[in-house]
């Protein structure tokens, strides 16, 4: 048998492969055979990563799609991927940029760190947590991946000296406030220094139009729930992205492929995010989750991040359960959670519409759900003016309004005839992608009352509007 010198062996020591539906492979660093180095694995084996197995992607969308059970521990290996794909692909330009950057490998590893990190602060039903609870205390699931990232996963990420692709240079280390600035840009400098300019351009990857998360999530979803769509080439997007000293760039080569992207994000935010049933069940937990969180982490989370740590969908459902034996309050939320569970729609949509910025005449503002519950009910035939019904409003920004001005959703544009960098040809692209777009849903407890409320929805929206129609 003939033997292979150790050279070649060891290619593979210290890397392993894990399947993967969308990206089809992912590699990570694992330990040497000495197993005493910090690698990519002792942050996916991390408590505060296994947790969010036990968080779902899918808020209530997988009530309607019954294949979207994914988590957001897999999408966090997924973003981990495309960040690091976007690493080396964009490290030639960036050290021209930045000639004081940091080596390839390290940088590629804080992006692919900063990926797989970036909703480590996740509660149960991800966004919606954020809107519902946290938002009592200012907070966000960023802030909270700030504060994990910095106080409990510090130490195992600077132990950190190597990347899939090498190892580090000498004296490199990878700084856990540099990784939790990537995940949410702060108002200041990252603690009080000033964030240096090659940091600040890599943090265009995490907030943008399209970024290494949402790369990542349009994919996983729309694979999950089965939606048909056109799949993004994002090897041709990743290829035709650079950095100039003007920010992330896009050769023109690259923009139908941007198109592309920008289309795929909008039919699926509107036929699987703003699902009429993912609403309407939207609808129905908020009678409820704020007061169950209350129970079950009664005080800030942000002081409470042991408490934090098993806070999850798993632990959630096994407490309400266990509250049905009990009296009162947890014994009513017990059953709105079995309501839930078994797929019972409390809200069902008697009208709905579509509404965009174009369509509003300038100076007008989108009214809330509350103002116009008011101006329907002043429509209704008397009778029914104590109907309950509530009026949901889901908004999708898919493009920016002034491309031009707007920092954080500015792409630039290179013109290989001119050789000039600039975003105005965004507005070309964007022509045909509404700027604003506002799902106008109206519900009720049963259809029994559907046209004389679609009547009423319609003559507040006119009057509000001037329009004579809404695009339904």
């Amino acid at each position: 048998m003939r033997r292979f010198g150790a050279r070649i062996g060891k290619a593979y020591q210290g890397k392993a492969l894990m399947a993967d539906p969308i990206h089809r492979y992912i590699w990570f660093t694992i330990p040497h055979e000495d197993g005493r180095e910090k690698t990519e694995k002792d942050l996916i084996d991390s408590p505060w990563l296994q947790r969010l197995r036990r968080i779902h992607q899918l808020q209530s969308a997988r009530w309607v799609y019954p294949a979207a059970e994914h988590t957001r521990f897999q999408h966090a290996l997924g973003t981990m991927h495309m960040a690091g794909e976007f690493g080396r692909h964009l490290y030639g330009s960036l050290r021209e940029v930045c000639p004081e950057a940091p080596s390839p490998h390290y940088v590629e590893e804080l992006l692919r760190v900063a990926g797989l990190l970036h909703d480590v602060g996740h509660g149960p039903f991800g966004h919606f947590f954020d809107d519902h609870f946290l938002d009592r205390y200012g907070l966000t699931h960023e802030i909270l991946g700030q504060e994990i990232i910095t106080k409990k996963m510090g130490q195992a990420i600077r132990g950190i000296r190597r990347s899939p692709s090498g190892t580090f240079e000498r004296g490199e280390v990878l700084d856990p406030r540099h990784v939790a600035y990537l995940i949410r840009s702060p108002e200041t400098a990252v603690a009080g220094e000033r964030c240096p300019p090659w940091l600040t351009l890599l943090r265009n990857l995490f907030s943008g139009i399209y970024t290494v998360d949402n790369l990542d999530y349009i994919q996983r979803d729309a694979y999950t729930t089965g939606f048909s769509m056109d799949m993004i080439d994002i090897d041709r997007l990743v290829y035709y992205t650079f950095f100039t000293r003007e920010g992330l760039t896009l050769h023109q080569a690259g923009t139908s492929m941007l198109t592309r992207f920008l289309n795929a994000r909008l039919n699926l935010y509107s036929n699987v995010y703003y699902h009429r049933t993912t609403r309407a069940l939207d609808l129905h937990l908020q009678e409820f989750f704020r007061e169950t969180m209350d129970l079950l982490l009664p005080g800030n989370p942000l002081e409470l991040l042991d408490e934090y740590l098993f806070c999850d969908e798993w632990s959630l459902y096994e407490r309400v359960r266990q509250w049905g034996t009990e009296k009162g309050l947890k014994k009513r939320l017990s059953r709105e959670w079995t309501k839930l569970n078994l797929r019972r729609v409390k809200w069902k949509m008697s009208h709905g519409a579509e509404l965009s910025v174009d369509q509003i005449q300038k100076g007008v503002r989108f009214s809330g759900s509350r103002d116009y519950e008011r101006q329907i009910r002043k429509y209704l035939p008397r009778p029914l003016r104590r109907l309950k019904f509530k009026v949901d409003l889901a908004a999708l920004d898919p493009r920016p309004l002034n491309p031009a001005m707007e920092e954080d959703k500015r792409i630039l544009v290179y013109n290989p005839g001119t050789e000039s960098v600039s975003p105005e040809p965004l507005r070309e692209i964007y022509r045909f992608i509404p700027a604003r777009v506002v799902h106008f849903r109206v519900f009720s407890l049963s259809h029994d009352h559907d046209q004389e409320l679609a009547r009423a929805a319609e003559k507040a929206l006119c009057e509000e509007y001037g329009k004579s129609k809404t695009n339904i």
